[in-house]
């Protein structure tokens, strides 16, 4: 059905807000909650209390968009242990023990791999609201997969979907909604019902668009949900938990052993997608110049990978003949603390100007009788006392080195918010400038023992220079890997 992009956005905002931004599904009213909107934990159920999945309706999609972390999985070995790193990033739901369920199947399926698993999703946050702290969790981490959902808008839904791909070289298993409290409607009348007609166009317009356009995988989570409930005669509320949005025992088992299914190596589906996101370059004593080595490459992200039983050294660290440390996009600020749903939670914070690595602190005073604004001022460990502000206001910092949106404070619940109430981060450096090899890393654990010497490149052609501690002795490199983003920023 035609409709503006303006009502369409309008609607998404209002709608996210109004519902997603509570944990609800899209396509009814939040519930009146009165506890933080994280679904209770529940223990892992053998999956022989439940009936199994049937057959997939598609086998020849499964796999396709995540054959790089699959390969690496599939290919490690005791002498070769690949580091993999996997991020589930979402709302409650993915808060849920099916995310754990598949991450023990995946540690089970490949205990050669070096697996690092971790779970940053953010109960209650719907895609306009995680597209702020995705800034300090996600692109920082620069996971191998990122296994996504999120209820809410689909610009910022886009946004950061776009951001994953110009920013880390992260393959992205986007997922469909399961079913809520009520059956999918095909093409429902947007005049007749708003919610279902929304839902309606996430799943089967606005999901997959983005999921092609940007190359990413999309699970099909919908569909297999719904085959289930089809095949063993059940309503939707028997996957579901009381409140009718999050996953019980069985919900959880059905979605994780749908995610496991999508999981699968596939060699030989086309790798062009996905071949130079990472290269590999082999390094060998001819490569370095009286002590120097040099090379220039595209990507944001460099690596160094000592040989296997190699000695120690060190070398100095120059991209584009300067001190990493000196580039001011290699730099993260962690996510800011107390985190969500605390009495007040910092979702991000941008800067104006270069940062260095120090700790930062806010201190909250003047709290509004009604607890809806807020004075706070501003300190660094280096940079000293930096300036103070009001959260209803834009902030920049007199250094420049914290800026502060209206939009970035999140409430949650309106706890009371005492005089004196503090947050906390760290500004961290994502390069080094000094490398120095180990010759203490055993080669029988398998482990690469990779050290990234610079993360968060501006996209273009950069050089390195390696410059040995001792000309003659060059640290025994066996490789550089350099990973490019497949997207333009």
């Amino acid at each position: 059905m035609p409709t503006s992009a303006a009502s369409i956005s309008s609607f998404a905002l209002a709608l996210a807000l109004g519902a997603t931004a509570w944990g609800a599904e899209p396509d009814h009213q939040a519930p009146a909650l009165k506890s933080l909107p994280t679904p209770p934990a529940e223990g892992h159920t053998a999956a022989a209390a439940f009936p199994a999945l049937g057959p997939e309706e598609d086998p020849a999609q499964l796999g396709v968009g995540v054959q790089r972390t699959m390969a690496l999985l599939a290919s490690s070995t005791a002498a070769h242990r690949n580091h993999v790193r996997v991020l589930f990033y979402g709302q409650s739901i993915t808060e849920q023990d099916w995310s754990r369920q598949v991450a023990d199947d995946l540690r089970r399926r490949f205990p050669l791999a070096d697996l690092e698993i971790e779970n940053r999703a953010i109960g209650g946050f719907a895609s306009q609201l995680l597209i702020n702290p995705a800034e300090h969790d996600l692109y920082p981490f620069y996971p191998d997969l990122v296994i996504f959902h999120v209820f809410g808008a689909n610009g910022q839904y886009e946004q950061i979907i776009k951001s994953i791909r110009s920013r880390t070289t992260a393959e992205v298993l986007m997922q469909t909604d399961r079913v809520g409290r009520t059956w999918p409607q095909d093409h429902p009348d947007e005049k007749a019902d708003k919610g279902l007609w929304w839902d309606w166009m996430m799943n089967n317009r606005f999901l997959p668009d983005i999921a092609k356009k940007y190359g990413c995988a999309l699970q099909p989570v919908r569909g297999g949900w719904l085959r289930y409930l089809k095949d063993n005669h059940y309503e939707p509320a028997q996957l579901l938990l009381p409140d009718g949005t999050h996953l019980n025992p069985q919900g959880n088992f059905v979605l994780a052993q749908l995610t496991e299914r999508y999981l699968v190596h596939r060699p030989e589906l086309p790798d062009a997608a996905w071949n130079d996101l990472a290269q590999t370059r082999a390094v060998t004593t001819a490569d370095w110049k009286d002590g120097v080595l040099t090379m220039e490459f595209t990507g944001n992200r460099v690596d160094l990978i000592p040989r296997p039983g190699a000695h120690g050294g060190g070398a100095q660290v120059a991209i584009d003949g300067r001190k990493p440390s000196g580039i001011p996009e290699a730099y993260r600020i962690t996510r800011p603390a107390p985190g969500p749903w605390s009495p007040l939670f910092l979702s991000r914070v941008d800067h104006t100007a270069p940062l260095m690595q120090e700790e930062w602190t806010i201190t909250v005073h003047d709290v509004a009788a009604d607890g809806k604004t807020w004075a706070f001022d501003v300190r660094g460990s280096l940079t000293g006392v930096d300036g103070s502000g009001r959260s209803d206001q834009q902030f920049t910092s007199p250094s420049g080195r914290v800026a502060i949106a209206p939009g970035a404070w999140f409430r949650g619940f309106y706890q009371p918010l005492p005089e004196g109430y503090q947050i906390h981060w760290q500004v961290l450096p994502m390069a080094v400038d000094a490398y120095q090899m180990s010759a203490e890393k055993s080669a029988a654990d398998g482990l690469e023992h990779a050290t990234t010497i610079v993360q968060g490149l501006p996209p273009g052609t950069h050089v390195l220079t390696l410059r040995a501690d001792t000309a003659a002795s060059p640290p025994d490199l066996g490789a550089i890997r350099i990973y490019h983003p497949p997207v333009a920023p």
